[in-house]
């Protein structure tokens, strides 16, 4: 195990934690956070520059040149709180309690993005002439809709020669203690949109063939039921989840002239949108619900499972700042390292315990908090000056 953090330590990454969670920066606002970070970052020495698209704020800061090039990547945004008076402190005044740090963005992911700032300056300090490039990549756009953040950022990276060789997201990827599981992939998110249409009519006089409703009945038994058998060792099958249904007027005597259906697909990579696309553009047809279109977005794309040293570097990391060997595996939502895993950048998320993320009362345990640098220092080192560096 490695050596306790110092009460210094602890109060720096503690301080910079409650500066960020006290500002206010609900998605895409950055509320200051960026600025805060950047003016830190150049007195660490290392280049900073904003690459603000329409109403999102992005940060790029770099340090060194060359191979290998590690990035670090985090979202400054936050979600709404929900009603305040259902926390038990306000949300954007960080609290400590019972050993636990509250506030909005505690575990997602103002934590892991002020641990980030303090393990570069560690880092730059001890290694001012380090190989390589190190860079820290921030958005204001990622609990929103992801369109003016990372999202536009990697192209202009890509121009410029400056897409990174790997990225360690600090997404709360933790389940019950902190480095006991880490991401290596993530499944894609794609959001359809179906709208049968039928016609309004009196409920006493309607035939039940022109209420889409009725005409749709046995496909929404069918999607509700559909299975995928394309999971492998490190994916789960595709999933399909029905979000959402809108008909009707409002009136209980009108029969509604249209049926909307929401629904969300999380794919592996063994399934192209392409692929499930077809298949469901199939299976309405077969059930003829009369006239329909569908709507099809794809919001990220699957990617991973992660190769090369990064995944390698995180687990001995974890074994030796945190005393516990890391599962490794390709769950939950959707992380901007969706903009770099599907470019063949092997992406690697480690974070915080994310139970409490989007919840009323977020919070992190301090002694988690008190760990990140270190952990964060430590892949740095290890990456871009080999092991023990």
């Amino acid at each position: 195990m490695a050596t306790a953090p110092s009460q210094t330590e602890r109060d720096a990454v503690l301080t910079l934690a409650r500066e960020l969670i006290a500002r206010e920066s609900i998605t895409p606002e950055d509320a200051g956070c960026q600025p805060l970070i950047a003016s830190r970052l150049e007195r660490a020495g290392m280049t900073v520059e904003s690459i603000d698209v329409e109403d999102v704020h992005n940060l790029l800061a770099r340090h060194g040149n060359g191979a290998p090039h590690l990035m670090l990547i985090g979202h400054t945004d936050v979600v709404p709180p929900g009603p305040a008076q259902h926390w038990s402190s306000p949300p954007f005044e960080p609290t400590i309690r019972d050993g636990m740090l509250y506030g909005r963005g505690a575990a997602d992911m103002k934590s892991s993005v002020a641990a980030f700032v303090l393990a570069l300056e560690r880092f730059l300090a001890a290694h001012p002439d380090h190989a390589g490039t190190i860079s820290l990549l921030l958005t204001s756009d990622e609990e929103g809709p992801a369109r003016h953040g990372i999202r536009a950022v990697v192209p202009k990276l890509e121009d410029r020669g400056l897409l990174p060789d790997a990225c360690l997201v600090g997404e709360p990827s933790s389940q019950e203690r902190l480095g006991d599981l880490i991401r290596i992939g993530r499944r894609g998110s794609i959001q359809g949109r179906l709208h049968v249409h039928g016609r309004q009519g009196h409920t006493a006089y309607a035939d039940p063939r022109d209420n889409p409703v009725h005409r749709a009945a046995p496909l929404l038994a069918e999607l509700s039921r559909l299975a995928f058998n394309d999971g492998d060792e490190y994916f789960p099958p595709t999933r399909l989840q029905i979000s959402n249904l809108r008909a009707g007027t409002g009136a209980d005597n009108v029969t509604p002239g249209e049926l909307e259906v929401w629904f969300n697909l999380r794919n592996n990579p063994n399934s192209s949108a392409e692929t499930l696309e077809a298949r469901l553009r199939q299976l309405i047809e077969r059930h003829d619900p009369g006239i329909w279109e569908l709507e099809w977005r794809v919001s990220g794309q699957p990617f991973g499972p992660a190769t090369g040293p990064l995944a390698d570097i995180v687990r001995q990391v974890c074994r030796e700042q945190l005393g516990i060997t890391p599962e490794a595996d390709t769950g939950g939502g959707t992380s901007d390292g969706r903009f770099f895993g599907p470019r063949g950048i092997p992406v690697i998320e480690l974070g915080p315990v994310n139970r409490s993320i989007h919840q009323i009362d977020e919070c992190i345990d301090l002694e988690d908090l008190a760990a990140l640098p270190a952990v964060y220092a430590a892949v740095i080192e290890s990456m871009l000056c080999g092991q023990g560096g």
